[in-house]
């Protein structure tokens, strides 16, 4: 995660020849990464924030995977952009496995629904399921639920740990963790 970042931090990190970046913002991560992309035009963006409706489109022009896949109506709006478009992003669906309001993502009984529409209606490649484990709750009971749930429905990615669980969430099954303090000594 490079939220928050000096720009010349993030280029010597990608002078290393690392690939993928993760962002929370739509806004923020066009104005940062425009320069440096068109230098390395093999980095990888993520996004790991909320999308807004509004933004998508934007979106589309600068991430290659989004992991906060949350609602219908975006769904449909990036199935329409890939539709005109000769490219295609990888979609993890967030799952909010607590039912926390303050939190986006898809609920656990509209999971399958949901993910058979972005499949097979809209034609998303869903690679797989994150989550965000509530703030005051051992991690741990939610990774296992959320990787018993991407089996389940037949994924094979698991986006889930940030920089104070994701050891945990590794063990749990993650194949891609949000760092980005334990990367950047913040």
């Amino acid at each position: 995660m490079t939220k928050n970042q000096d720009i010349n931090k993030i280029k010597k990190l990608a002078e290393t020849n690392h690939i993928h970046f993760g962002e929370n913002r739509v806004q923020e991560s066009l104005e940062k990464w425009s320069d440096i992309i068109s230098l390395r035009s093999n980095i990888k963006l993520h996004l790991v924030g909320r999308i807004q409706s509004n933004k998508i489109k934007q979106a589309f022009s600068i991430f290659h995977f989004i992991h906060s896949l949350d609602s219908l109506k975006a769904a449909e709006i990036f199935s329409k952009l890939e539709e005109s478009s000769s490219k295609k992003i990888k979609y993890f669906i967030q799952v909010n496995l607590a039912g926390e309001v303050q939190k986006s993502g898809i609920s656990i009984d509209y999971l399958p629904n949901f993910l058979s529409i972005c499949k097979k209606k809209l034609n998303l490649d869903i690679i797989g399921l994150m989550c965000i484990p509530p703030i005051n709750d051992n991690p741990e009971k939610y990774f296992k639920q959320l990787k018993e749930l991407n089996e389940q429905n037949k994924l094979s990615q698991l986006s889930m740990g940030m920089s104070a669980d994701y050891e945990l969430a590794i063990r749990c099954g993650a194949t891609y963790v949000r760092v980005g303090s334990a990367i950047f000594n913040n």
